[in-house]
């Protein structure tokens, strides 16, 4: 088990401005009814601008509940969460859907596209809501070399429907980045797909880490993409059970 007092410790001797997310002593209770759930039980981490991080365990064992307090999906019970040097753990629903339009991309195991519309009008959707207006012809200009960027400049007109689940999958990762967020989060991004493809993702996944410096967590079950990453977290019982980085080759 981690110690978590001491992590706490040591992620307060650091300036929060150095870190993009930093998580300390983080509860997340949910209350259905008169019974009490703890999923979360004192999550402390700090994560650098330009990492790439996979968060591991086992069903139950918090994932998705930190991933969604990571991307201001949802707020903790108690504790602190410091985006890029800013407190967000006691921001507004409408202040953290704000933050999120700006600056976190999301990319789902079941990719969420729109069904009968093409894959460069589902990479436009997040710049139509955007917090900070891009004119029409940025916008398509932007959607455009981001689908050519993963291998779909041959695919743009193309539906959901007329594309493999790989082709899919790279939509919904140029629409995730669209916006040119800081934090890329994807939930089980390779779930669905091939062990190929799966692959093919993989390296499109640290691509991206590479290139444009985008800080990436991944939630995943598979230990072959988890054990090539420089970084893994896993999470047991709502703590922290390991947090493991490669020495740099």
């Amino acid at each position: 088990m981690s110690d978590v007092p001491a992590a706490v410790g040591r992620i307060r001797e650091r300036a929060p401005a150095r870190e993009l997310v930093l998580v300390e002593d983080v509860h997340k209770i949910y209350r259905p009814g008169d019974v009490e759930i703890p999923v979360l039980r004192g999550v402390s981490l700090a994560i650098r601008p330009g990492e790439f991080v996979a968060l591991m365990g086992a069903s139950g064992s918090g994932k998705t509940t930190l991933m969604n307090i990571l991307g201001c999906l949802d707020r903790p019970t108690s504790g602190r969460y410091w985006f890029d040097g800013e407190e967000v753990s006691a921001l507004s629903a409408e202040e953290r859907a704000r933050l999120r339009s700006r600056r976190i991309g999301f990319v789902f195991q079941n990719f969420n596209l729109l069904a009968r519309t093409s894959a460069l009008a589902n990479v436009l959707l997040p710049l139509e809501s955007a917090d900070v207006p891009v004119d029409d012809a940025t916008a398509v200009a932007r959607a455009r070399a981001l689908l050519v960027r993963v291998g779909l400049g041959d695919r743009m007109d193309h539906e959901p429907s007329q594309m493999s689940g790989g082709q899919q999958q790279r939509v919904a990762i140029a629409r995730a980045l669209v916006n040119r967020p800081a934090l890329l989060l994807a939930d089980e991004p390779t779930g669905n797909l091939d062990s190929k493809t799966s692959q093919q993702m993989h390296e499109l996944f640290f691509d991206i880490n590479k290139q444009r410096k985008t800080t990436i967590i991944v939630v995943t079950h598979n230990m072959q993409l988890a054990g090539s990453m420089p970084r893994v977290v896993t999470l047991r019982d709502g703590r922290v059970e390991k947090d493991e980085r490669k020495e740099a080759s």
